[in-house]
């Protein structure tokens, strides 16, 4: 049986673990954070970045996309990854752009708990930019009129658009990005009656120097 680090507010470790249900693949799921100094995430990863996925063997696979696609070559069935070679790139594009998303969130949110004075005003600016862009984008990429984000199939696009979405409420919920785009506000409450979001529901963890 595979383990899966995971740190519990991660939209990285998110996607993965929604592929892994998704997939029907048994895995254990152990809980820390890459932040704490008694974190094994390091000896996993060389980067120290979670998730991981540790195999039966000791061998690690990291970094989200890789994993996913590792999961595709190693667990095909059901496919998460589109058959069709233009649908598989317009869902690695809804992947790129979301986790660009994510990024910006994360330096925004690391740069809100320096101490106010140490804090840079026209860097956070430059990540909200990120993040309303982003956003702007994957509403244009995304039809609104379709039951799934790329495709006739659930996949990795809309995995992508509901952890990113659901990271955004968590993490910049002064966004308040429902209004201006309604249809994915239905996409994303969609996407959460699937038992595998409602499994993996980001919440905050304790790290040592407070909560994130």
């Amino acid at each position: 049986m595979y383990k899966l680090l995971s740190a519990t507010p991660s939209p990285y470790a998110r996607k993965v673990r929604i592929a892994l249900q998704e997939k029907g693949v048994p895995f254990e799921l152990v809980t820390e954070n890459p932040w704490n100094s008694d974190a094994s995430t390091p000896g996993c990863n060389p980067l120290g970045k979670l998730p991981v996925l540790i195999l039966a063997d000791g061998g690690t696979v990291y970094d989200s996309a890789y994993i996913l696609e590792w999961l595709e070559v190693r667990h095909p069935c059901p496919a998460l990854f589109p058959a069709d070679p233009e649908q598989r790139l317009a869902a690695r594009r809804l992947e790129v752009l979301c986790d660009g998303v994510c990024d910006a969130i994360v330096l925004w949110l690391m740069e809100s708990l320096r101490p106010a004075s140490q804090r840079s005003q026209p860097w956070q600016d430059r990540q909200v930019r990120k993040i309303e862009g982003g956003l702007a984008g994957m509403a244009r990429l995304v039809p609104n009129d379709a039951e799934f984000s790329v495709g006739d199939a659930f996949g990795l696009g809309d995995i992508a658009v509901g952890t990113m979405l659901g990271y955004l409420d968590g993490r910049y919920p002064a966004l308040n990005w429902r209004p201006l785009y309604p249809a994915l506000s239905e996409r994303f409450d969609r996407l959460h009656q699937r038992a595998a979001f409602r499994d993996t529901v980001p919440v905050p963890q304790i790290m040592e120097a407070g909560v994130v």
